[in-house]
């Protein structure tokens, strides 16, 4: 069987028996993808059903702008918190961060090692020494300068343990 419109198309060797075969092949290739675009569409139309609930254009328009303008605030605040943190972080380098306390028995003559030598230092070791020394007369009290872990004025034995003390703390 020949066809009249295939022989204009320069195609009158086809046999229509594989044209009809392909244009069903395409038709079913078609059907399924109209399918799939329905049922995202269906998907889609659920969601903007959700989103919309309730809403109209004006309304919907001031939730975005207020969601804006939170935004906004909240951004705001994450960079003054920031600033903040930064000024805390550098006051902190300077607080007292490090401890040494050892007592002692100045004397060796009341017992209860009622002296003691204390060591506050910062983050960079700086910071002091106050050594109190008890007797039977009374309490004497002495603080040295400590920069950088050292001191220029001589340290005594419980001194030295207390700054080490402190040194050694992470």
């Amino acid at each position: 069987m020949t066809s009249n419109l295939l022989n204009s198309m320069g195609l009158g060797n086809l046999d229509i028996g594989i044209v009809l075969i392909v244009m069903c092949v395409l038709l079913i290739a078609a059907i399924v993808l109209l399918i799939v675009f329905i049922d995202k569409e269906e998907k889609l139309r659920k969601k903007y059903m959700i989103f919309m609930r309730g809403k109209e254009a004006s309304s919907l328009e001031e939730d975005i702008i207020n969601l804006y303008n939170d935004n906004k605030a909240l951004k705001e605040k994450i960079t003054l918190n920031r600033k903040d943190i930064k000024i805390l972080y550098k006051k902190q380098k300077k607080n007292f961060q490090n401890i040494g306390l050892v007592r002692y028995d100045a004397y060796q003559q009341m017992g209860g090692c009622l002296s003691f030598a204390l060591v506050l230092l910062d983050e960079d070791n700086n910071g002091f020494i106050l050594n109190s020394v008890h007797s039977t007369e009374g309490c004497y009290m002495y603080t040295k300068e400590i920069k950088e872990g050292t001191c220029e004025i001589e340290l005594g034995k419980e001194e030295k343990k207390a700054l080490e003390q402190a040194m050694s703390q992470e």
